[in-house]
Order: structure tokens, then sequence, then C-alpha cells
């Protein structure tokens, strides 16, 4: 069967290109963390991102599940509608310095907030501080958590929060005899934040 008329394969492959990648970068992902998500492969998906592929269905259908939108909104002209919700099968932890941590806003990139789920393992191994531009808030979900903050250091329980400024040196230890887990938010880039404490 012949394209119809008005449609341009190569302009639709070489949209669906640029929509993905722009798909990737506002949630901050990388190419495995999508092959991951999806059960494509990240060559399969490095080319769909260059326009060098045109997907199966089934490859639509598994990516747009994955970024929450419509299989047609892929092709379509213009701005995407804003991800609002993420939903739990979409924030799974990854590793990072020691911690499990997974992003719980696909528009972090977009404001100044930076929601991110913490799993802090008991015997976690090193020692290092860590400090970056911006504010955190976290709230210990889980477990027992001692946080080490420049010369301080508070052990905070099941419901307690803390405020500080992330310039401070600081540092997550689990206490007790299992792992503390948190929500966390701070102010600053998702890089300087990922590169600088997870």
């Amino acid at each position: 069967m012949s394209p119809a008329p008005n449609v341009d394969p190569e302009r639709e492959l070489r949209g669906l290109s640029k929509r993905l990648k722009a798909l990737r970068d506002g949630r901050d992902w990388t190419l495995d963390e999508v092959a991951e998500r999806t059960q494509l492969s990240k060559p399969y998906l490095s080319r769909l991102e260059a326009g060098e592929r045109q997907p199966s269905i089934a490859a639509l259908l598994s990516i747009a599940q994955t970024y929450g939108v419509t299989v047609a909104s892929l092709f379509q002209e213009g701005e995407q509608a804003p991800q609002v919700v993420v939903r739990g099968t979409q924030a799974l932890l990854k590793p990072g310095n020691g911690l499990q941590h997974a992003g719980l806003s696909a528009r972090a990139g977009e404001f100044n907030l930076r929601p991110i789920r913490v799993l802090v393992p008991i015997g976690r191994e090193g020692e290092e501080l860590y400090q970056h531009d911006g504010e955190e808030w976290l709230y210990v979900l889980r477990g027992r958590l001692r946080l080490i903050l420049g010369r301080e250091q508070h052990v905070l329980e099941e419901g307690d929060a803390a405020h500080f400024d992330a310039r401070t040196p600081h540092r997550l230890v689990a206490e007790g005899e299992g792992d503390a887990e948190l929500l966390l938010v701070a102010t600053t880039s998702p890089r300087p934040l990922l590169s600088s404490y997870l």
C-alpha cells in the first residue's frame, strides 16, 4: 500500500527522531535507561533517535507507554503535552555512589525542584562528603538515617525531616539493622546534583 500523497515518510521519521530525543532529554534518561524500561536494545533506540531506522508498531507502543504519552503524539508536530504524573513503574531505582535513587519528576529539567526517592543501604561504603549549589529537604519514609552535615551529625527516625544548605558538605548513612528510605527534594539543576551527590 502506497503512502497518502500528503505524507512524507522521511520527514515523519525525522520528526519522530527529534521527539524521541526530546522526550528522553526531558527526563534526563540515558539510552541505557530507556533500553531497560522499554526492553528494546540500546543500538536500536540510538538509530531511532538518529532517524536511521523505522520503528515497529510494538516498539512504538513500548516507547509511548514508557514515556506516558500516546503513540499518535510521537508523530504530532509542535509541543508535546507535559507529563505531570510519574507512575511507580517509571521510577526505577538505579545505583549511584553507594545509594539507590529514582527521579520522581519527568520535568525536573524544567523546574527548580528535583524530587528523588533514595534508598540508603545499610553498610554503605566510603566516607566521602558531597556538596553542590542549592538546598535540600529530605523526609525519612522508612528506617533510621544519620545525616552528616559539616561537623554536625543528626539521627533521623521515620517521619523526621531535615532542610539544609547543600553547599554544606553532607552524607547519608543508614543506622540500625536495615536500609533507610527517604524522599529528597533538591533545588539545583539535575546534572550537578547527580554528578556531585548521587
